[in-house]
């Protein structure tokens, strides 16, 4: 029965907390963006709007569907895994005792005339840095065969929605739990370290306000089917809804493109930016093969596993080989 209790608070606290990203309230707001898009740009009427942002074709999609199905079990599953998971406190609690065993970075003991601006420096901070290890682990995820095998069940999705953040499979769900913790722990244990008591995060309605606006400015329409894209010049500087259409795309040219979440510097910097083209036409997925499998719901947890025992199968027979 607790369980049950936890299970169905988790769900609601999913679209109830203006922390997680699919919150009703950033929901509402893209609707809101996806209106203004399609009439005053694209020069839609209504009944047309309506149409196309309420596609029951997307919707009511057998990748849809799987992408609820899969909120709902990944849900159940993180109750039991939550307690097995180290957590941000104990993460910043190590650095923090590790900064006291070098003397590179010094604690200020003393009065600064910014200190009125640190919550804002402080939570500026802890957002860019978790976008940049973001777009670092996505990075990777795409890179490395193994953690390929596993990111792939995201980007089996054939048609998307808000709800297509949740396809992750559990293992990779795990990482990017890790990720956070790690990247959290380590922003407030530095800060903490350096300026003592006096950091706090700047919010709005619990949420980090940079997170707050970004989300309320149609973060949930990169998983979805109403493609907006910004002007040139700002797609080098953040990533649009279009951009992250074109990482979901199945042409090649496409391939390990746009990998950031927030800020498209990142791939500026690395050489994985691609600009948006309205006139192109997109298909999301993997390859078409795959195409009979990947809305079961049993081949999308456990096809990672059997894919990355074959890649350490063979990666052993070949260095064995070697050995001889």
């Amino acid at each position: 029965m607790d369980i049950i209790l936890e299970f169905i608070n988790r769900l609601y606290t999913t679209f109830a907390d203006p922390q997680k990203r699919v919150f009703l309230g950033y929901l509402i707001a893209a609707i809101c963006i996806s209106f203004f898009w399609l009439m005053i740009i694209k020069n839609k009427n209504i009944y047309e709007s309506m149409k196309i942002i309420f596609d029951k074709k997307v919707f009511f999609s057998k990748s849809s569907f799987s992408d609820y199905s899969m909120l709902v079990i990944n849900t159940l599953l993180l109750i039991f895994l939550s307690p097995i998971l180290i957590s941000q406190l104990a993460i910043a609690n190590l650095i923090y005792e590790l900064l006291h065993l070098q003397t590179i970075i010094n604690p200020l003991r003393m009065e600064i005339n910014y200190m009125w601006l640190l919550p804002f420096i402080f939570t500026f901070c802890y957002f860019v840095f978790d976008d940049f290890t973001k777009f670092i682990t996505h990075t990777i995820m795409h890179k490395i065969p193994i953690l390929w095998a596993i990111h792939k069940t995201h980007h089996s999705a054939r048609t998307l929605t808000p709800i297509t953040v949740f396809r992750t499979h559990p293992l990779e769900g795990i990482i990017f739990i890790l990720r956070s913790a790690i990247t959290q722990g380590i922003v407030i244990a530095l800060f903490y370290y350096v300026y003592g008591n006096n950091i706090s995060l700047v919010t709005i309605l619990g949420a980090n306000v940079f997170s707050f606006w970004f989300h309320l400015a149609g973060s949930n329409l990169r998983h979805s089917h109403i493609r907006i894209s910004y002007w040139p010049w700002l797609e080098k500087i953040i990533i649009s809804p279009a951009q992250h259409q074109v990482h979901h795309s199945t042409k090649k040219r496409h391939f390990n493109k746009n990998f950031g979440v927030t800020f498209a510097i990142w791939d500026r910097i690395f050489g994985s930016l691609k600009v948006s083209n309205q006139h192109e036409e997109i298909k999301f997925g993997i390859c078409e093969k795959e195409e009979i499998y990947e809305n079961n719901i049993i081949y999308l947890y456990i096809s990672p596993f059997i894919e990355i025992y074959k890649i350490i199968k063979n990666f052993l027979q070949q260095n064995i080989l070697k050995l001889r």
